[in-house]
């Protein structure tokens, strides 16, 4: 199993902690490169940039408006996007790409 994990707050580092412990291969998923050093020294996570499309998973810990597009095309077909940050204003996901399969 390979998961991704975007942000690298509190609950980013409850994430990789926890998938780590359960023996999943981690990706962190970060505009930060200063949080690269953090994340694969202290937390052990399996690498910091990732391709297109091959992630089963991904944990989404961002509580900041951002844009879901993105994360989907680093979803492998059937792979599942879990939400666990809290954005005070909903998310919006633009449904024409996903059908006509340009994410």
């Amino acid at each position: 199993m390979h998961v991704g994990v975007v942000g690298l707050g509190g609950l980013g580092h409850a994430a990789v902690k926890f998938a780590k412990v359960l023996g999943v291969k981690v990706t962190v998923i970060s505009t930060s490169l200063a949080k690269k050093k953090e994340a694969v020294e202290r937390l052990g996570v399996d690498s910091f940039l990732v391709a297109m499309g091959t992630m089963d998973g991904i944990i989404d810990t961002v509580s900041a408006p951002h844009s879901l597009l993105p994360l989907i095309g680093l979803l492998k077909s059937h792979g599942k996007l879990v939400l666990v940050g809290v954005p005070e204003k909903p998310l919006e996901l633009p449904v024409f790409p996903l059908i006509m399969g340009k994410h």
